[in-house]
């Protein structure tokens, strides 16, 4: 299976793949539960918790500034993806249409199919973060997480969550889906962040 989907990284590419991963030749898939598919005429994103409660529609979205970026991507599964081009809104640029009570340091992040994942508001306002619509020149798929995914480069890939539909900002940690079920509160590959040992 190695050889076929997956290759160790060639020595110049050591500095840029975390400790226990191994190289995508592909870009693969994994989802827990059902994929939503999810039109633009009637997708929605919200903004509540200590903000001021905000909703987006996809047009409003689209008339913020649009970026490429190529970021590489880490699994928490133990595959990596070098070079991945994206297109989307920039979380800063994002940020400015937001008001954010100063008590808020933890984010919420709630997508369509109930999933959640938390990240601290640190993580999530570095400015290689972007909300993501097109993939490789494509429109974001829903298997990739489309319409609109998060995309967390520098945290394991379950930070960057698929069909993302709403930030809920707290004054205090709360845990989503995987941290529930074990995985580690924040995901930092290169420390191998994987677990949280609570199991």
């Amino acid at each position: 299976m190695l050889g076929k989907f997956f290759q160790k990284p060639e020595s110049e590419q050591s500095d840029r793949v975390p400790p226990g991963q191994y190289l995508a030749k592909g870009f693969p898939v994994l989802t827990y539960g059902d994929t939503p598919e999810i039109r633009t005429e009637d997708w929605e994103f919200k903004v509540w918790g200590l903000a001021t409660p905000k909703t987006f529609s996809w047009s409003d979205i689209m008339a913020m500034p649009q970026s490429e970026f190529t970021a590489d991507f880490h699994c928490v599964t133990r595959w990596s993806k070098l070079d991945v081009t994206w297109r989307g809104i920039k979380v800063t640029d994002f940020m400015k249409q937001v008001e954010v009570d100063p008590q808020a340091v933890h984010i919420m992040e709630h997508c369509y199919g109930g999933y959640t994942t938390n990240i601290t508001k640190e993580d999530f306002l570095r400015e290689e973060n972007f909300f993501a619509h097109t993939l490789f020149d494509e429109p974001l798929s829903a298997d990739h997480g489309g319409p609109l995914r998060l995309v967390v480069p520098h945290l394991y890939a379950w930070k960057s969550a698929k069909w993302i539909n709403g930030l809920e900002f707290l004054d205090e940690e709360a845990l989503g889906f995987w941290e529930r079920n074990g995985y580690h509160k924040r995901g930092e590959p290169w420390a191998e962040e994987r677990y949280s040992g609570l199991f």
